[in-house]
């Protein structure tokens, strides 16, 4: 029962401690809420990279299974790359992607957990949350069992209200106009600099070398962005 009563204010805490950056995170990817991407991929992204980071800390805690700290870094490059993708590749919904997805979505029930949006979200997460692993790992460690189902269960429920809670911020006629206004310029620089910041806290990479890396990445990006748009001209010319 004292393990109950302790991890409640504990998980509550250590939650709220490592996961305020969500929130700007979080009120951002909701205001680009559109036809390709929908409110359960961010919610169910959010929870597929929160859980990613539990169970990667309960092995830890078990077995010391759970990679360097300074290798989790390197995952700061998925909002590097998600944010570049989206500065130097506008992302255009085409009519029949559109339409596949709908169909996809009504086809199946599990096409959310499934879908790059999803995917992506939950990488941003992880990303951004690499280091809470740090936290999690002692405060798993010095708790009982019963204080461990606990703490894990409160972080999965405030999960769910950072969701709520940023969803309906957006909602709010000032916030959402601003933040529709300027939220598609922000949002590649947000996650960039949240990639950036990353790998320079966890020391993954010295300011140089990320530097080039991320030159490369630019580069790259700008390739994918490239052929995407030939393939895309072809099929239009094969269909004509």
């Amino acid at each position: 029962m004292n393990g109950i009563f302790s991890g409640i204010p504990t998980g509550i805490t250590a939650f709220t401690a490592t996961n305020l950056d969500d929130l700007v995170i979080l009120t951002l990817l909701f205001s680009q809420v559109n036809t390709h991407l929908r409110r359960r991929h961010i919610v169910i992204g959010q929870y597929l990279g929160f859980s990613t980071l539990v169970i990667a800390s309960l092995a830890g805690f078990l077995g010391g299974l759970v990679l360097p700290s300074h290798w989790m870094g390197f995952l700061g490059f998925a909002p590097i790359a998600i944010g570049l993708n989206r500065l130097l590749n506008a992302d255009k919904d085409s009519p029949s992607t559109t339409e596949s997805e709908q169909e996809l979505t009504k086809s199946s029930p599990f096409s959310g957990f499934l879908s790059s949006q999803s995917l992506s979200v939950a990488a941003i997460t992880i990303g951004n949350g690499s280091d809470n692993i740090s936290i999690y790992m002692p405060l798993f460690a010095n708790a009982d069992f019963s204080s461990l189902l606990v703490i894990i269960a409160v972080f999965l429920s405030l999960v769910g209200v950072w969701c709520y809670g940023t969803y309906k911020l957006t909602c709010q006629p000032a916030i959402c106009n601003l933040i529709s206004q300027y939220g598609n310029n922000i949002v590649p620089f947000v996650l960039i600099g949240l990639g950036v910041f990353i790998i320079l806290d966890s020391a993954s990479l010295p300011p140089i070398a990320l530097a080039v890396s991320c030159l490369v990445l630019t580069g790259l990006v700008k390739l994918y962005g490239i052929n995407a748009q030939t393939e895309t001209s072809a099929d239009a010319d094969w269909q004509i």
